[in-house]
């Protein structure tokens, strides 16, 4: 193998995942800067590196150095050292303070570092708090790069050694000798293959019964992250089986002891990690005990209804459905209401809250998402909630509000009930007190939940709960061929692709993944912003069906950021191959308690803050900092999927819709897209691609087993959805 001594000019991109780079670098002997290509997870600026690797010829790229193996190197230079300081690796040191420890300390920096780090209190503007946080994370650099030696010399990736060492701190090495699937099971992001590549090289036995508990727990993980909230025990042995290598006699004796030891729950055929099964067995108790609380009388219920069926000058009329569905709700401990775009969900849920007004009572709104939450407050003119807010989420106590300090209100109304999974139905009603009227309003052809459960279809199939399903779409909404063409997706039937300007839907055939994106491109930054008077950023989301590909949400993001807000020289930071800019929109892709922001959050960079490696994004007029090290859980937002983009509402939507997205081809993801639009929908694409979603009604069953618990008082029978 050929060696190469180089230094970090440029990173061109950065995978946190897999440690993948790609870099320019300035090397002796070599006139222009070399492309480094390989596995190198700690690169930063102004890092000397001592690599082992070999030259190769891309035939798109040209030269490049490919990595297999490497050593980093302290900078010798002044310049290096500035460049190396300055770079964000130190918490506290950014280009700032990285040229004022330089100019004190010359080439003696890194010993200072290293023997007397309290000689930078001495430096003019470095104070007691900024020192502490830049010692801390000098000391914290240094164990790291020590677990990453170690993980590299068992041959594994050193990705996650940042988070590893924040939850074992300088135990980090000694637990991972002792059993190293604790990873798996303690740190997210690390899952069961990364553990079990480590124990290989540790010597662990294919049939130790360490590997084999993990491999199980990995397999029912997995499977929950499908939607499922149980597995079959044929189903689960038969995964575990393929995935460890292994036969069924050795894994029985250990889910045996997994199940006496309550790693698992078994509940007859069904195997269950503990969470959901006890979300979901607590969720069917809890609505049994609702719905045999005694409901308002038929007589006062009825006296409101005929209020409401002669409204008073600028009040709202209500239609025979609607006057049936607020006397249900009225009538009712637990209901659903449930319909279409343009059928009156809305409309009729200001009937309900209306109602109820009548009888004094305390109402509470709340939805699953920040934007679903915002939008039922415009809508209903009340204040509504995110359910980890109305139930005061505090980590890491968790939520503040549950069965010993219940909800303070007489009814609850929670839309885009769609969205709800089984974990998060649970603990909504454990904080709902027993005279609680409880009304869930969604529309059940949308996307399932994310997470596990088919809460709102599992209710209505169990035929036990009032359920009204509005039909008729109203005579405004039926101006609107964004509404109609949802219909139509939701009936099976084409759709109306004939384009005028006065219209709100439009379709762009494009046979090309290239020529879509093009199109795109020039949509969000030209056309749409001048046609309609909007700010392209703010007001055009483009939604796509899948991450990768030419016409994929990562793609679409670069080449969009690259159209609508090119680099202007202003402070970034680049995390991940990716570099945030001001002004730049974001998504927040993990629920973040401590932060209070929640998957499918979308915000704007207002600032950047390159001495503390640090961002501020606002939400919804609420800034909210993120540190570097916690840049891995937002991505940009001028693209996201299809399913990213539930409980939302966007003025404008793009959205390509093309064969190359095959896999991902279904009705209710085509219909969910659609019916993000507000205003305008624009989609382009191949029309045998539309046709072949609207056909295709397959959907993925989803092991649970509410709608039964439900249909049999909590009794045991065991269907397979």
């Amino acid at each position: 193998m050929d060696t190469l001594r180089c230094v970090v000019e440029r990173i061109t991109f950065q995978s946190e995942e897999s440690g993948f780079v790609i870099l320019k670098c300035k090397a002796k002997g070599h006139h222009d800067l070399v492309t480094v290509v390989g596995a190198i997870p700690t690169a930063v600026v102004g890092s000397v590196l001592s690599l082992q690797g070999f030259w190769k010829h891309d035939s798109n790229y040209g030269t490049q150095f490919s990595v297999q193996s490497c050593e980093e190197l302290l900078p010798a230079t002044i310049d290096g050292i500035e460049k190396y300081l300055g770079s964000g690796l130190i918490k506290g040191i950014g280009p700032y303070y990285a040229k004022q420890i330089v100019n004190t300390f010359g080439l003696q920096t890194f010993e200072i570092l290293e023997q007397d780090i309290n000689r930078l209190q001495d430096i003019r503007g470095i104070g007691k708090v900024r020192f502490e946080l830049m010692r801390k994370s000098w000391l914290e650099q240094k164990e790291i790069k020590n677990l990453m030696l170690f993980l590299q010399s068992f041959e594994v990736s050193t990705t996650h050694a940042t988070r590893i060492f924040k939850t074992y701190g300088e135990q980090s090495i000694a637990v991972i000798k002792e059993n190293p699937y604790k990873l798996a099971d303690d740190i997210r992001g690390i899952g069961f293959k990364t553990a079990d590549s480590i124990a290989e090289k540790l010597g662990v036995a294919k049939d130790a019964s360490i590997r084999l508990r993990s491999g199980l727990l990995y397999t029912l993980n997995v499977l929950s992250e499908n939607g499922h909230c149980f597995a079959l025990i044929p189903q689960l042995l038969e995964h575990a089986e393929f995935l460890l290598e292994t036969t069924d006699d050795k894994l029985k004796p250990v889910l045996a002891g997994m199940v006496e030891a309550a790693d698992i729950i078994a509940d007859d055929e069904a195997i269950y990690l503990p969470p959901f099964h006890h979300a979901e067995t607590g969720v069917a108790k809890k609505i049994l005990r609702l719905i045999a609380s005694t409901p308002r009388s038929q007589e006062e219920c009825m006296h409101i209804i005929e209020r409401l069926k002669h409204p008073k000058p600028g009040e709202i009329s209500y239609d025979e459905m609607q006057l049936q569905a607020i006397m249900t709700a009225l009538q009712s401990t637990f209901m659903v209401l449930t319909g279409g775009p343009g059928t009156g969900k809305t409309t009729t849920t200001l009937g309900i809250i209306q109602a109820f007004q009548h009888t004094k009572s305390r109402i509470l709104c709340a939805a699953p998402t920040g934007r679903a939450a915002k939008r039922m407050t415009q809508a209903t003119g009340m204040e509504a909630k995110t359910i980890h807010r109305l139930l005061e989420f505090k980590p890491p106590q968790g939520y503040q509000r549950n069965a010993d300090h219940p909800l303070d209100g007489d009814v609850l109304i929670i839309d885009e009930c769609s969205m709800i999974d089984i974990i998060l139905m649970h603990n909504l009603l454990k904080a709902v007190p027993p005279a609680m009227t409880v009304i869930m309003v969604g529309d059940t052809d949308q996307l399932p939940s994310v997470g596990a459960g088919n809460v709102l279809s599992d209710i209505i199939a169990s035929g036990l709960v009032p359920v009204v399903k509005l039909t008729r779409i109203f005579r405004q909404a039926q101006g609107s061929r964004i509404i109609m063409n949802a219909h139509r997706i939701n009936q099976g039937r084409s759709i109306d692709t004939a384009n005028s300007r006065t219209s709100d839907f439009f379709f762009i055939e494009s046979n090309s993944a290239q020529d879509a994106l093009e199109q795109i491109l020039d949509l969000a930054a030209t056309r749409l912003s001048a046609y309609y008077h909007v700010d392209p950023i703010r007001d055009i989301q483009v939604l796509t069906p899948m991450q990768r590909g030419v016409v994929g949400a990562a793609n679409l993001n670069r080449m969009l950021q690259a159209r609508l807000n090119p680099s202007s020289g202003n402070p970034t930071l680049t995390h991940g191959g990716t570099e945030y800019r001001l002004t730049d929109k974001v998504m927040q892709i993990k629920n973040d308690y401590d932060k209070d922001v929640f998957n499918g959050d979308i915000g704007t960079i207002t600032d950047i803050n390159t001495e503390d490696q640090e961002i501020t994004i606002t939400f919804d007029d609420r800034p909210v900092v993120y540190d570097r090290s916690d840049l891995h859980e937002i991505v940009l937002a001028y693209a996201t999927t299809i399913h990213k983009s539930q409980g939302s509402e966007y003025p404008i939507v793009v959205l390509p819709f093309m064969m190359s997205h095959f896999v991902m081809l279904q009705r209710n993801l085509l219909y969910t897209a659609v019916t993000r639009a507000k205003k305008v929908l624009v989609l382009i694409g191949e029309k045998k691609a539309v046709a072949y979603a609207i056909k295709n009604q397959k959907q993925q069953g989803r092991n649970t087993r509410l709608s039964v618990r439900l249909k049999e008082g909590g009794a045991k029978p065991l269907t397979l959805r």
